[in-house]
This record gives C-alpha cells, structure tokens and sequence, in this order.
C-alpha cells in the first residue's frame, strides 16, 4: 500500500523496527517497480551531484548571472571556525549558500525539492554526516528519508513557492532536511516526524518575495537560514521536545497558509522587499541591461 501521511510511515517503521528510509525505500520499489538497489543508486548520483555543487561554491566566489550576488557561501565558509553560531551551524550554513550559488550561476544543482532551496539538504547532511563520522552509504539512505517527508508535503500542502511561498520550498526543505538528520543521528522515526514539525513552523507563513523575479535575494541566505533551523529542530526532536501539534496537521496548516496567502507574496516579485524601493531600482536595471 501507499501512504499518504507522515503518521502512516512513522507507524509503518516503528511497528517494523525499522527507519524512515526503510519504510520509503520499500514503499518506492513497489511503486516504481524499480529494485532498491537501483534506487540507492539513483540517489547517490544525486549525492554526487550534491556533493560537487558544495564543493565548487565553497571553493570560490562564483557570481551569478545577474551580478546580484556571489560568493556568499565561499565568504561564511571562511570564518566557519570563528564565527558566532558554532562551526556545525556555520559549516551547513555555507555549503546551503555555496550550493545556492551555483544555482544562481546556472551551474549543475539537485532541486531538493525546489531550485531554490537546493542548498538546504546538502548542506546539512554533509555537515551533520562529517560531525557523526556517517558514510556516504549512510547519507544516501538519510537522502530517501528527505524524499519520503517531500513526498507527503507535495502530497497534502505543496512544494511550490508560487503556490504556497517560501515555507513551501525553504520550508519544506527544512523539514526534510531536519527529519534525515534525525536519522542519521540515531533518532528514532517518531522524533524524525517531530523535527519536521518543528522546522516547518519554525518558517509558517514565510513568502516568496524573490528581487527581479530571480533565485538569488533573498534565497541564497535563506538557504542558510532554512539549513541552521534544520539543524535546530533535529537538536530539539533528539532532546525528547516534541511539536506538541502532530506533524500531518502542521503540513496540512502550511497548505492552508500558503492558499491565503495574497499573490504578491508568491513568487510573483510583487510583494515583499521585492517590492521594496530598492528591490525596483535593481529590478529596472538588470531589466534595462538585458534589453
């Protein structure tokens, strides 16, 4: 059978023993008639994919095609040792960034889910997976995790900012994201589910307010934010802090949110700082230089 809530899975793994991902990667072989192992390696090349995009943005200021922005995951990266936040918060801070960049300069990503919140689960499962000593084999079956909770927000909200604003992308990408860093550290499938919960309303009612209509501001940091709370949220679900609203009606509330929100806060660059003074000043230029 397929399920169709987080509650369906969370009980699925826990009667069985077993993890999310295990749960999801039987689910999906019966439905895609593919066998796991085709599917863990599908998945690792997109870990590739992943795993070189943070690489490259890291490495060096890429700017965007607009000229908007660039290098903010390379500049983060270096003061990942001495900064504020701590160097686990830093180091998947920069690498959601650094993957954010090369998005915005047309550069090779993994939409998880969306292009723009492609650097959130990269840049916390590579992080929390270097802090823990995971494998890559670890990572990737963390990664079918991320996929299953994606599975059931598209399922019963939406993933698409111009459908349900940036709670919808970064947001559901946080949860993703903190749901598979639970797993990796040990966590049980039911703090998985509650890691979700709490980094979804950690961003409830987040709008798209993208400047000129393009992935870069303010997405590129927060995809920095989306990859801390992550973080965070795992923390709390690992503490015993439960989300004391289950997470199927966090989802379902998101969804609600998203459909009231007006249309200026969803992707349409009408809304937001989008619309702020500046964000038209910048948005007639690039628009003058392009004709």
């Amino acid at each position: 059978m397929s399920f169709y809530t987080m509650k369906q899975i969370i009980e699925e793994a826990e009667k069985k023993g077993v993890k999310i991902s295990d749960v999801a990667l039987e689910m999906e072989s019966r439905e895609s008639g593919l066998s796991a192992e085709e599917i863990i390696k599908r998945m690792a090349y997109n870990y590739d994919i992943m795993k070189d995009s943070v690489c490259h943005g890291i490495s060096q200021i890429i700017p965007s095609i607009s000229g908007l922005t660039g290098g903010e995951g390379f500049r983060l990266w270096k003061e990942k040792e001495k900064g504020l936040s701590g160097e686990t918060i830093l180091r998947a801070s920069s690498r959601a960034m650094a993957v954010s960049n090369v998005n915005a300069s047309m550069g090779r990503i993994v939409a998880a889910p969306t292009a723009g919140s492609c650097g959130i689960i990269p840049g916390v499962l590579m992080t929390v997976a270097e802090k823990l000593g995971k494998s890559d084999a670890d990572v990737v079956k963390a990664l079918i995790t991320t996929a299953a909770i994606g599975k059931i927000i598209a399922l019963n909200a939406t993933l698409a900012g111009a459908e349900g604003g940036c709670q919808a992308e970064c947001g559901a990408a946080s949860a993703m994201a903190a749901a598979a860093a639970v797993e990796l550290a040990g966590g049980t499938p039911s703090q998985a589910g509650h890691a979700a919960a709490i980094a979804i309303k950690g961003v409830m009612g987040l709008v798209c307010d993208p400047v000129a209509g393009l992935v870069e501001v303010p997405c590129i940091k927060r995809n920095s934010f989306g990859a801390a709370q992550a973080i965070l949220a795992a923390d709390m679900a690992l503490a015993g802090i439960e989300s004391v609203i289950p997470v199927d009606e966090v989802i379902k509330a998101m969804g609600e949110v998203g459909h009231a929100m007006p249309v200026e806060m969803k992707e349409t660059a009408m809304g937001g700082i989008a619309a702020s003074k500046t964000g038209k000043m910048l948005e007639e230029k690039l628009f003058k230089k392009d004709m």
